[in-house]
């Protein structure tokens, strides 16, 4: 990329996007400091709850340039996240990453300083996004903070604080860790008027094993939510009390939770994660004749997905229990609300040690929970939140500038605004990594990676603001016109073998990676298939 200085790139985060994003951003010749608040690499799998195990089958959660070792056999499809966190460093180790990565620094906040001295709110007249650095554009003013001396933001002391400045900033910082989402309740109904303990999942995945087995021992304990983190918590607390003290699980809405990805011996990835699959919706602008060809071929999409919940409900006694979902299947894969069944998990429910029980709306009181259209209260010792994180409040906080704050999260009833997933098309020089979710974020976050180190290196300059907002907003129709009332922001779930299409050609690079118009059409898509540059 011409310019009259080096370009410096700073990464925000040393999981598995900003390990991505420093290797991509190495190999087009820059030099990038990445700031890790932690002492290790690997992001959420540095802590996690004990039993917790991959819940994307392996094939599709792996480098496309770097194997899974042999220790972690091909049979088994969901490995222990010690061995999903051995992976990674592994990877940062072959790729020699780490000389790289700042451990114990914190970013406390960002700021733009423009040359021109253009206030925020001028950003919005701008014909083009001003994102490659040159000695005429702006710069972002990093403040970090060593963690190693001072935890946490509430401990900050100014005097510790150090200051880096460069032309280019990615934000790795990811969505499920670090600003837990707390429910809101009425005054009187609050944890407040409860005696016994509300803790947030992300306290309990901070305890280590020992730690937190202890804990819940001998306690009534309830779990709110029903996704991956409320699941592996139950089983954990049944781990600890058995029959004796049952964990009830508390859930707003039944799941298709997976007991694997091979409905009837079918592998799953042949019926959502290929071209013929992508064929049965509606893209982003797909033109006349695949939206003809999406209408038509839209009863194959209701019937892959009656195949799938068959599967699911011979594997598990879902009636039985009353949690056969109202909603298809094909909604949930594509809201990203996807989660695998921990193994023995109906077992327990059958002999009693889980207790199952909807609750719409709850409140609290001084012995336990009250669920809304119930008269008794529901007896409990110790309720544990596993309701999600405000990943968007945490990009949020990171900016000084009141006006980046609100273009960064947006509309809150429409998707992040990102073109492609990856750029904000008002805030410049600026990428945010491992967000917006997919059916294998290792794998979308490494193609985002490639994206932002070629428009960085100069191989595509971006559209005009108008046109990258207009692709935001066909998008976020996609997103909602597929999920329905289970729609969720920044997830472009079963559809990305399309969204890739799209990185590529934005870097030049054939989309087709298959040999053959029937491997093309219908060979499922994974990480390898994107190893080499096929221009």
């Amino acid at each position: 990329m011409a310019s009259e200085r080096e370009v410096s790139v700073a990464i925000i985060g040393a999981g598995i996007s900003g390990l991505l994003a420093c290797k991509y951003a190495l190999s087009k010749g820059f030099h990038p400091i990445v700031f890790e608040s932690r002492s290790r690499i690997g992001g959420v799998w540095t802590k996690t709850i004990e039993t917790t195990r991959l819940q994307t089958p392996k094939p599709l959660y792996q480098f496309s340039d770097f194997p899974w070792p042999s220790t972690v056999p091909d049979s088994e499809l969901f490995p222990h996240h010690h061995q999903v966190l051995d992976y990674v460093e592994s990877y940062a180790r072959h790729f020699d990453l780490v000389k790289h990565i700042k451990f114990h620094t914190r970013v406390c906040s960002i700021h733009y300083q423009n040359p021109s001295h253009q206030t925020d709110t001028t950003y919005g007249s701008w014909a083009l996004w001003g994102a490659l650095p040159s000695a005429s554009s702006g710069q972002w003013k990093l403040v970090v903070q060593n963690t190693s001396t001072q935890q946490g933001l509430s401990n900050y002391n100014q005097e510790e604080e150090e200051v880096y400045v460069v032309d280019f900033v990615i934000l790795c910082i990811g969505r499920f860790s670090e600003v837990p989402n707390m429910p809101e309740f009425p005054p009187d109904k609050g944890p407040n008027v409860f005696q016994g303990q509300v803790i947030h999942s992300n306290d309990y995945t901070a305890m280590d094993h020992k730690t937190a087995a202890q804990f819940v021992k001998g306690k009534k304990v309830t779990v709110v939510g029903f996704q991956k983190y409320a699941l592996d918590i139950a089983n954990e607390c049944c781990n600890a009390n058995g029959v004796e003290n049952p964990c009830t699980v508390l859930y707003r809405n039944a799941r298709w939770t997976m007991p694997d990805y091979m409905p009837w011996g079918f592998s799953i990835a042949y019926l959502y994660l290929n071209r013929f699959s992508e064929l049965l919706v509606h893209k982003p602008g797909e033109g006349f004749v695949l939206g003809l060809l999406s209408t038509m071929l839209s009863p194959l999409r209701w019937a892959f997905s009656k195949f799938v919940e068959s599967h699911i409900k011979n594997k598990l006694p879902l009636e039985k229990h009353g949690m056969v979902p109202k909603h298809r299947f094909h909604q949930e894969i594509n809201a990203c609300l996807i989660a695998t069944v921990p193994e023995k998990f109906y077992e327990r429910v059958e002999e009693g040690s889980i207790i199952l029980k909807k609750a719409p709306s709850f409140g609290f009181c001084k012995e336990g929970i009250v669920i809304d259209g119930e008269d008794t209260p529901m007896s409990t010792d110790l309720v544990i939140l596993a309701t999600g994180f405000r990943g968007d409040q945490k990009l949020k906080d990171l900016f000084v500038s009141p006006t980046f704050k609100d273009y960064i999260v947006g509309d809150p009833n429409s998707a992040l605004p990102l073109y492609r997933e990856c750029i904000h098309p008002r805030i410049p020089q600026l990428a945010v990594i491992g967000f917006s979710e997919s059916v294998s974020n290792l794998y979308t976050s490494e193609m985002r990676c490639r994206w932002v180190s070629e428009l960085l290196a100069g191989t595509f300059k971006l559209p005009s603001i108008k046109e990258m907002e207009e692709d935001v907003a066909k998008w976020d129709e996609f997103k909602k016109r597929y999920s329905g009332q289970y729609y969720r922001r920044s997830c472009i779930a079963a559809l990305h073998v399309w969204y890739n299409d799209q990185l590529c050609k934005d870097m030049g690079l054939n989309p087709k990676r298959k040999k053959g118009f029937f491997a093309e059409l219908f060979e499922p898509y994974g990480p390898t298939d994107y190893v080499s540059p096929k221009e």
